[in-house]
């Protein structure tokens, strides 16, 4: 089962990604907004240094690890944005 992630998550994700992350807009998208009835918006994680929102994934995780997970290393295999972190 997949752990519930509530507004504190998210908050706490926010602290440690400052500084790390870039803060990027939202674009709306006005004609497919009005197409479903409501607002939709993109967030324009394209404009990461790497590219992509993978680095926020990544570097969460990362900073959540104990002493003994961190002294076992970590590996992160990737072809694409993730290896350019």
């Amino acid at each position: 089962m997949v752990p519930r992630v509530g507004l504190a998550d998210v908050r706490a994700a926010r602290g440690l990604l400052e500084g790390v992350a870039q803060t990027t807009p939202l674009a709306g998208l006005r004609d497919l907004s009005e197409q479903v009835g409501g607002p939709v918006l993109l967030k324009c994680e394209n404009l990461q240094r790497t590219g992509s929102f993978k680095i926020r994934g990544a570097y969460v995780r990362i900073a959540r690890l104990s002493d003994a997970e961190r002294a076992g290393g970590v590996v992160a295999a990737s072809a694409g944005n993730h290896a350019q972190g």
